[in-house]
């Protein structure tokens, strides 16, 4: 695979479904993004993030549907935009720590800090008086966080959703979250499809039963995890632990 497929990739997201779904790379949040140049940006994130992990992605983990805490402002799935300009302590920690544990099994190799994405230098898209620090969402956070510890490197892994836009309640507007209906879910299923093919990684791990079951409506049976939230983190870290190890 080639930039020219993650092009080809990045234009099947234009087609995203009417009404209540925001399309990070191609739309703008009137309400909170900085300004015009912001689906541009989050466009540019994902390129580079895909790129990365072309051919070095050995484990894809696939959730549900992107949430405004993360992909709505990174551009990247199950990835804040908090992380992403380096402004989460516990998730630099562990990149630095992995760091530190290859650069020990070389004792000659320098290696400059890990990075979500090493090949420029993100931009954060939301007004910072929406949130000083950018957004921070909780399943990001510990999906990145178990990964890391386990002792994979960050383009090693690669997340996704299989509703790859961002499903919000029209009543509470942009800032929520909600289920894809069927009908949206139906319009996920190509980009999940495209998605595989991209990253035929030996490992796919569906997170949450909603994932799995739109996984088995492509064809793929992957194991699947308790989703992170409501309580399932540690039971979540144990089995992906096993997964991978």
């Amino acid at each position: 695979m080639s930039r020219t497929h993650v092009h080809g990739f990045l234009r099947r997201l234009k087609a995203s479904p009417s009404g209540a779904v925001f399309n990070p790379w191609w739309q703008i949040d009137e309400e909170n993004d900085i300004d015009a140049r912001s689906p541009g940006i989050r466009r540019k994130h994902l390129a580079v993030y895909l790129r990365e992990r072309l051919g070095n992605a050995r484990l894809a983990i696939v959730g549900e549907a992107l949430g405004y805490r993360g992909g709505h402002f990174s551009g990247i799935p199950m990835t804040s935009e908090r992380m992403l300009l380096g402004k989460q302590p516990d998730i630099v920690a562990a990149l630095c720590k992995r760091r530190n544990v290859l650069q020990h099994a070389d004792a000659s190799a320098r290696r400059a800090a890990l990075q979500i994405i090493a090949g420029i230098k993100p931009h954060r898209t939301s007004k910072p008086g929406v949130c000083a620090d950018g957004f921070s969402e909780p399943t990001a956070t510990i999906v990145w966080g178990a990964l890391l510890k386990i002792g994979l490197l960050p383009d090693e892994f690669v997340l996704w959703n299989a509703f790859p836009w961002h499903s919000f309640d029209p009543h509470r507007g942009a800032l929520s979250n909600r289920m894809p209906n069927k009908s949206e879910q139906l319009c996920g299923s190509p980009v999940l499809k495209a998605f595989l093919e991209l990253f035929p990684c030996p490992q796919i791990v569906a997170l949450g039963k909603i994932a799995e079951a739109q996984l088995k409506q492509v064809g793929v049976n992957a194991e699947c995890v308790r989703h992170p939230a409501s309580g399932g983190a540690k039971l979540f870290r144990q089995q992906i632990a096993r997964i991978v190890r």
